[in-house]
């Protein structure tokens, strides 16, 4: 004790001590093994080299962490990740898979990896059952695994899909890192490397440290990117719930604007012929009978083009497909609605085509037709002829019709198939138009899943086609 009391190194331990505790770590501490006292200095020296390295670790953790955790988004936050810990932690790749409940048990989801040796096989999206895994077990211990041969690993595991996609990455050795919060594990954190043993003498209590801190960080920035994404989400429906509003208020604009004079002139000539004193003649009589007829006619035709297109808008549409012999139905199609042409003084005709069937609504198929024709004659000048052709286009069959009227300016072109479009064009009888006839023909083919279009140039005509898909035969 006396020896103690009296040997010089002492009073140096003691000094070196207190400068260690201010962060001092450059110090001059007598060693020797030769003696107890030597033996105490070689031990205080180890250790404040353990201390030093600790500083540094935890200082350079502190200072990554608060970058990290600037980020606000978990995709901008998980690349400060890969690019701030290398000072920390070698790796090539860096994954991130969340943990989410499912009926068949919790599932781990690949979130997010990066990797700066080989393209990503493990992507986003891919998820496997928690219970009987091996990472199981890593969340029951809480502590890190290191496996340092993973080609090996996987030849021992060889029902384990996400090991063998890691090594075809060209991933050998990995340490995997659970991130638990409050006691609730919420995922997983992996590092790896392309070489094998990049993590067999590394420290599990940093790499404890790291999963720390990165679990309340990835899980604020997890839970923002949820509540920005839902925000999105809710402000797309409320664009979609403005547009349909807009388009209900363009309804009843319309609605009112077309309606009120047809309204106004059945309503004059109903009152005429209601007159005790009126002293019309039959043909007059005749006359406003037959133009009330066209009046309603026009007014109950806008007012299924609305209902119509309102429907199909909010997705109530039904099909009821049915396989349709389309030389059978377009022959049919064109004795159907000959009389209308003939009442212009057009002819129509149906140049045939290779037999097909299709997969469709025979009701909104004729609509389709009864659109497309009545368009083409209501263009069309006396003394033209509309025609109708079916071919067959790789897997689809597209039907067209094809008028001898006006053609279509770019700026038609342009408006073709919208909501109440309006062309330059003018009918050649003077007939009304609804606007939504070519609105609604393209609704009903996207439904079928086909293709609408139209061909045209000022001075020569219009061809108007669309296709559907052929029925296997």
């Amino acid at each position: 004790m006396n020896e103690l009391n009296t040997d010089t190194r002492i009073p140096d331990y003691i000094s070196a001590i207190e400068r260690i505790q201010e962060g001092q770590f450059e110090v001059d501490i007598p060693v020797s093994s030769a003696d107890v006292v030597g033996q105490l200095g070689v031990a205080l020296s180890r250790l404040a080299q353990t201390i030093e390295q600790r500083y540094h670790e935890a200082s350079a953790l502190n200072t990554v962490t608060s970058h990290i955790n600037a980020g606000l988004m978990l995709d901008d936050v998980l690349e400060h990740v890969y690019e701030e810990l290398r000072p920390l932690i070698p790796y090539n790749r860096i994954g991130f898979a969340l943990i989410e409940a499912s009926d068949k048990g919790p599932i781990l989801r690949a979130r997010w990896a990066k990797s700066d040796a080989a393209q990503v096989r493990l992507t986003k999206g891919y998820g496997a059952l928690l219970a009987g895994s091996t990472l199981q077990t890593i969340l029951e211990t809480g502590q890190p695994r290191i496996i340092n041969d993973l080609a090996a690993y996987a030849v021992q595991k060889p029902s384990s899909a996400s090991t063998r996609l890691i090594v075809e990455e060209g991933v050998r050795s990995s340490l995997t890192c659970p991130l638990i919060i409050e006691g609730r594990p919420v995922g997983f954190i992996f590092f790896s490397s392309n070489q094998p043993n990049t993590y067999k003498n590394a420290h599990v209590l940093l790499f404890r440290q790291i999963a720390g801190q990165l679990s309340t960080i990835l899980e604020k920035s997890r839970l923002i990117s949820e509540i920005i994404g839902q925000r999105e989400e809710i402000e797309l429906q409320n664009a979609e719930l403005r547009r349909l509003s807009d388009m209900k208020n363009l309804f009843l604009g319309i609605a009112a604007h077309d309606l009120r004079n047809p309204i106004g002139n059945i309503q004059m000539m109903a009152d005429l012929l209601l007159m005790d004193k009126a002293d019309l003649p039959a043909g007059i009589q005749d006359k406003m009978l037959a133009d009330i007829r066209v009046q309603t006619q026009f007014m109950l035709g806008l007012l299924n083009d609305l209902l119509d297109i309102s429907q199909i808008e909010s997705g109530k549409i039904e099909l009821h497909p049915d396989i349709v012999d389309l030389v059978p139905f377009l022959t049919d199609t064109v004795e159907r609605l000959a009389p209308l042409a003939q009442a212009k003084g057009t002819t129509l005709v149906f140049n045939g085509g290779t037999s097909g069937t299709t997969s469709a609504d025979p009701p909104r198929l004729r609509q389709v037709m009864d659109n497309l024709v009545s368009n083409a004659v209501k263009y069309s000048p006396p003394g033209s002829t509309v025609t109708i052709t079916c071919a067959r286009d790789q897997g689809f069959d597209v039907i067209s019709v094809q008028d001898q009227g006006p053609g279509l300016t770019s700026e038609d072109q342009a408006k073709l198939f919208q909501d109440f479009a309006r062309l330059s064009a003018r009918p050649t009888g003077g007939e009304k138009s609804t606007g939504l006839g070519l609105a609604i023909t393209r609704r009903i083919i996207e439904a079928h899943g086909g293709r609408i279009g139209a061909d045209s140039e000022p001075g020569h005509g219009a061809r108007f086609w669309f296709s559907l898909p052929r029925s296997q035969e």
